[in-house]
């Protein structure tokens, strides 16, 4: 057989693994910052440095940054190899090296600064919205382009997962970044309140599907056999795994609304389909242990397979608590809770930290062609790591459980045991301090593998790119399989990339047609409320500093029709109240109380004033941060129009020509804030942003005061 040299680019892998393990120290020391926040809301907290702020930066740069660079790091190394050919484009893989590296510090510096679509796991704004659209078709033409040109005809599994992943990724990206633009740096969600809610929930679940578990698995399938030196235990289990994985995951994200306003048959899906992913995934977790059967003496002593076997592991952990949280039994105790913050990380820290650590240990020192500096710090890391998710999980289990209990427990005459919310705060706040003690610990161990990592690069001359041999044609394999039979079809259908694709964009997108066009076809999904009318030009600009501020990170507005939560905040949440929110602001934890019906608590002005000056002299123990930057900073005035126009062109109702009008209605109802609070000993400006605010919060949900006004429900 006729053969040429080839050179397989190993500085692209080089650059996306120290891209991968920097980042993730950035990534989880503002992890660790907004831990310590949750016990000591002064903890180095600025206007650019709260909770509400940080949090989305530690999200985003653990999932996009760490995460990210991992995944391309360990494709760009064994698409490669499996396809026996150099990428498609040196110019394209560098491309996609240095936008996505852009895009990354782009977030860093916008998120801070107050530039949220405030959609959970969503938040860039527009402007990097396209360019990660950019730099994905880019990642693909570079991906799809080299499998075409493969000098092997048949795909391994690893590749499956990898097309599965770029496919889904680009039609979640973009479904759920629709947006009307505002300004170069504000634009809203299209979509509105429960429809916005199923979007975005389809989207976040399915990007921790398909953005931190599909290519991962595909990564598993190609290092695990690799660095055990083992086949994998079953290609008949891989083909079930994948095609059931690909199927089922997109019908799931519905359960991350259930009890909400979202309609009954929206939740069942998501409840029956959470339920049939045990089998795939669990399918996946043992086809990657069995292919250690034999090799447990080598993962005594090798930490790579170390990290990957509690990686595995932790991925099966995940995999069965999630639907087991769909649940509604437990989904009525579990949602909003810390027990959930605990779940996704046992998927974060165990699943991909443990299996991108797994890969850097591993690709280093091949790709550097030298031996790994110490064993020793290697076997540390794992075992800071492994404890450090212990401190971190174990007591946010406990204090998941004891909200979940406390927020429903009644005495026996009937009243709620913990009437006000902040004392089953204060009762959790010592199980924040151990959380923090196991993100510090974690951070540490991956400083010491920067440190191993960087100790054996340096005893290397450097990165050189593998010259290999590889067939001028594409060749066959012959696994003696029989001529017959669903593995011999699947067998015929791995050699064609085109029709593979296609089949995998099909399977991904029906579930999706399924949930989300109904809500739009179906007019009755979202019933009508007369009393409910759109925001007025303040209490719209209050509702987009609310977003800034991160304030629905800490806050739901979704009361379930929970006898307790009823008795709690008021009367439960309706569908047809959200019609006019751009984005919904559901939330998905609870830190402080649920906000949905705070308007008709009749707190006053100055209440709200002093609260947001200074939490805690209001509320003796809160753990909310002040925030003075609000009583001093102006709104930009110029974007009342602006923002009216846009609001009108995704369909609220306001009058033809409001826009001309709205600054005059902003003046007057700030003026009369500005009164009421001047009245009480408190001095303040129309165009403070505080008095927005303020306005913002007195509306929520005051539009069904009158419960004989509803229709529809």
């Amino acid at each position: 057989m006729s053969t040429e040299v080839i050179h397989y680019d190993n500085k692209i892998v080089r650059n996306f693994a120290w891209a991968s393990a920097i980042f993730g120290i950035v990534g989880m020391l503002t992890g660790v910052l907004i831990a310590c926040q949750m016990f000591a809301p002064n903890f180095i907290n600025t206007e650019y440095t709260s909770f509400g702020r940080l949090r989305p930066v530690h999200t985003n740069a653990i999932i996009f940054a760490f995460v990210g660079n991992g995944i391309f790091m360990g494709i760009y190394y064994s698409l490669q190899r499996l396809c026996k050919q150099r990428m498609l484009s040196d110019t394209l893989s560098q491309l996609h090296f240095w936008l996505w590296q852009a895009i990354i510090l782009a977030a860093a510096v916008t998120i801070p600064l107050g530039m949220t679509t405030g959609k959970e796991y969503a938040e860039l704004e527009w402007p990097i919205d396209i360019a990660i659209t950019v730099v994905w078709v880019i990642f693909g033409i570079n991906m799809i382009g080299t499998i075409l040109k493969r000098r092997e005809k048949h795909m391994y599994v690893a590749i499956w997962f990898y097309i599965a992943t770029f496919v889904t990724v680009a039609v979640l990206h973009i479904v759920n970044s629709l947006a009307i633009v505002v300004s170069w740096d504000k634009s809203y969600s299209i979509f509105a309140g429960t429809q916005d809610a199923l979007v975005q929930w389809w989207y976040g679940h399915n990007a921790v599907a398909f953005f931190l578990t599909t290519p991962y698995l595909g990564l598993m399938y190609y290092f695990l056999p690799k660095a055990a030196n083992r086949p994998v235990y079953s290609y008949r289990l891989s083909i079930i795994h994948f095609w059931a994985l690909v199927f089922i995951y997109i019908w799931a994200g519905p359960h991350h609304l259930l009890f909400t306003a979202l309609p009954d048959w929206a939740q069942s899906l998501g409840v029956v389909f959470s339920l049939m992913l045990i089998a795939p995934s669990w399918g996946g977790m043992l086809n990657g242990l069995l292919t250690l059967r034999g090799a447990w003496d080598k993962v005594k002593t090798d930490p790579c397979l170390k990290f990957m076997v509690v990686a595995v592991t932790a991925y099966g952990m995940a995999t069965f608590e999630g639907p087991m949280m769909a649940i509604k039994s437990v989904n009525s105790l579990s949602h909003y809770t810390d027990w959930t913050v605990a779940h996704t990380h046992v998927g974060g820290l165990g699943w991909n930290g443990f299996m991108t650590f797994a890969l850097l240990y591993w690709l280093i020192p091949r790709i550097y062609k030298t031996e790994l500096a110490s064993l020793k710090l290697a076997n540390f890391h794992f075992w800071l790591g492994v404890i450090g998710i212990v401190f971190w999980v174990i007591p946010m289990y406990i204090a998941g459980v004891t909200q979940g209990l406390m927020w429903k427990e009644f005495t026996a005459e009937g009243n709620l045991a913990y009437p006000d919310f902040l004392e089953t705060v204060i009762h959790i706040v010592p199980l924040y301090k151990l959380r923090a003690v196991g993100g510090i610990l974690y951070l540490t161990g991956a400083i010491v593998m920067l440190y191993n990592l960087f100790l054996t690069a340096r005893k290397s001359s450097g990165v050189t790119d593998d010259a290999v041999e590889v067939p001028l044609k594409v060749i066959e394999h012959d696994h003696a399989m029989p001529k017959k039979g669903f593995m011999y079809k699947h067998r015929i259908l791995e050699g064609k990339v085109i029709l593979f694709t296609v089949l995998t964009t099909v399977a991904i997108l029906i579930g999706g047609l399924v949930e989300l066009l109904p809500m739009y076809l179906i007019p009755n999904n979202v019933p009508t409320i007369t009393s409910v009318k759109p925001y007025t030009p303040l209490e719209l600009q209050g509702r987009s500093l609310y977003i800034r501020e991160g304030c629905s990170y800490c806050h739901s507005q979704m009361i379930r029709p929970f006898r307790s939560e009823v008795a709690r905040y008021g009367e439960y949440s309706k569908a047809g109240e959200f019609v006019y929110d751009h984005p919904f602001l559901w939330g998905s934890k609870r830190i402080g109380p649920d906000l949905h019906r705070i308007g008709q608590t009749n707190p006053s002005d100055i209440w709200h004033y002093r609260h947001i000056e200074d939490p805690e002299a209001i509320s003796d123990g809160s753990i909310m941060p002040p925030y003075p930057h609000l009583l001093e900073n102006s709104v930009d005035l110029s974007i009342i129009e602006p923002t009216i126009s846009a609001m009108r062109t995704v369909g609220v109702p306001y009058p033809e020509g409001y826009e001309s009008q709205a600054l005059d209605d902003y003046k007057k109802q700030a003026q009369i804030i500005v009164e009421s609070l001047k009245a009480q000993g408190a001095e303040s400006v129309y165009d403070r942003e505080i008095i927005a605010i303020i306005a913002y919060l007195q509306r929520l949900g005051t539009d069904i005061s009158k419960p004989s006004e509803e229709k529809g429900e």
